[in-house]
């Protein structure tokens, strides 16, 4: 007899954009991802998203163009890759008031907001969500990215994990350390020794004083503590650092593993680094990027998928992969290997690209599929289910799945998926989302909805009583001795 199974994080791969990851599928006549403007056209499907059983509505972003593909970027910009692309933040407000349970979850480098900006502008999110907020943390691969934000150029691959673990610090300060739980009281009658009235507690509420080469931030964090205080953080990275800064502080991380050994290394290896951490390695969840095509038989699923490569643009699927990677590879004969290639963009991207194949010697007619095929589950209902069981084997959490049109690939996996998926215990029922008790998208993951005492976000919890408002402040007689002065 089969053990039980556990439901799967249902995650909705999307990006505010035409062309996100299967290059040339918004030419598909049923396709309408080209309405990427239009805030109707996404309150509709997050709302579709929610009602099928989906945990988190995550969008993915960039702050810049790829690099080169056929001599410059205007080829990007015929084949609309990833351009233009509209603000998740905005969006992620927008869809607050439409949605009541699904998770809303975005992508923001530490390159482009100021950390005390951004910390304010997610509890606020946070705040009006009832807790619903998550944040993959990135710091951009693109170079056009860094030069948007004044860099000279993109920075080291090292360095730029350096700035996001401070950029980190500054938000946990904020999140964690600036304000107690119990601070904010708007207690209209409270006499106190000022009057009558005591909005909250001058006592419990701190600045942080953070002092560095990058940030100079005092505080205090202008939001009140949210549901969640820290947002639910996700991070993509896959390289040996970014593994490191996952297993410190990141309570999921997506995948784009091609084959399920890969996905099963790598969890098992940022799991093993959290433990070091004085961690939980199942505090770390796993969620493996995935497309599907689904048929009532095998035959009728892999004539849809031949005819949905038949609509893909090669040219769009090399030049997202080599300009996240700085390399042109748009006149390179198809032939060319490139498993020598060093950049200091993607490494961990790299890596699983030579991984590939078998003599890790990939070549650019290999990569123009590999985004559309290597993460793509084809068959009947039954067939898809039974890989995704092999995929949990390996310990993945759950999935991210890959759109080709909008919203048709999200209503086929809520129509023929979902239901098998239930009926073998890795989704949960409908009945199980409506009475779900948990507020938060941490609590629904987790079953908590604040971070644990092991992450290192705690660390600053009652960390800066010393700088409160109350133990800062001046008595009468000094004020005016100044003031006379």
């Amino acid at each position: 007899m089969s053990r039980p199974r556990r439901p799967l994080i249902l995650s909705a791969f999307m990006m505010n954009t035409t062309s996100h990851i299967l290059g040339g599928a918004w030419r598909r006549e049923e396709a309408q991802q080209h309405r990427f403007n239009e805030l109707q056209h996404w309150v509709e499907l997050v709302q579709t998203l929610e009602d099928g059983g989906f945990d988190i509505a995550f969008f993915a972003d960039v702050v810049g163009v790829y690099g080169d593909h056929e001599g410059g970027w205007a080829s990007h910009v015929r084949r609309g890759l990833q351009i233009p692309a509209n603000d998740p933040l905005v969006l992620l407000s927008a869809l607050a008031a439409t949605t009541q349970r699904i998770g809303l979850a975005l992508t923001s480098s530490v390159i482009q907001t100021h950390p005390y900006t951004f910390a304010r502008q997610l509890s606020t999110l946070d705040h009006l969500t009832g807790g619903r907020v998550g944040w993959n943390v990135v710091t951009s691969a693109l170079e056009n990215a860094h030069r948007n934000y004044g860099g000279p150029g993109l920075a080291r691959h090292d360095d730029r994990y350096d700035l996001a673990e401070e950029y980190l610090e500054v938000c946990y300060k904020l999140w964690e350390g600036s304000w107690e739980d119990d601070a904010l009281l708007a207690d209209k009658t409270r006499a106190h020794d000022r009057g009558v009235g005591l909005h909250a507690d001058p006592a419990k509420v701190a600045k942080i004083y953070h002092r560095s080469d990058n940030y100079q931030v005092d505080g205090p964090h202008l939001s009140s503590p949210s549901p969640q205080r820290t947002p639910l953080l996700f991070q993509a990275g896959s390289s040996p650092r970014g593994r490191q800064v996952a297993a410190e502080h990141a309570e999921a991380t997506f995948s784009m593993a091609p084959r399920i050994e890969q996905a099963k290394e790598h969890a098992a290896d940022v799991r093993r680094r959290a433990a070091t951490f004085g961690r939980d390695p199942q505090d770390v969840k796993f969620i493996q990027g995935l497309s599907f095509v689904v048929g009532s038989t095998e035959a009728a699923a892999r004539a849809q998928a031949a005819d949905l490569d038949e609509s893909l643009d090669d040219h769009a699927l090399i030049a997202h992969t080599g300009g996240s990677l700085g390399v042109d590879l748009g006149y390179l004969p198809l032939d060319t290997p490139i498993g020598e290639l060093t950049t200091e963009g993607s490494r961990g991207h790299l890596l699983e690209l030579q991984n590939m194949t078998p003599d890790r010697n990939m070549t650019v007619r290999d990569l123009a599929r590999f985004r559309a095929q290597a993460t793509r589950i084809t068959g009947t209902p039954e067939q898809i289910v039974d890989e995704l069981e092999r995929w949990q084997d390996a310990g993945i959490d759950g999935i991210n799945v890959i759109n080709a049109t909008l919203p048709g690939s999200y209503v086929e996996f809520i129509e023929h998926i979902i239901p098998e998926l239930r009926r073998r215990g890795m989704a949960r029922s409908a009945d199980e989302l409506q009475n779900n008790n948990a507020r938060t998208l941490r609590g629904r993951l987790t079953g908590e909805d604040r971070l644990p005492a092991t992450h290192p976000a705690a660390a600053f919890r009652g960390a800066f009583g010393q700088y409160s408002a109350a133990a800062t402040e001046r008595s009468k007689a000094e004020v005016l001795e100044q003031v006379a002065g």
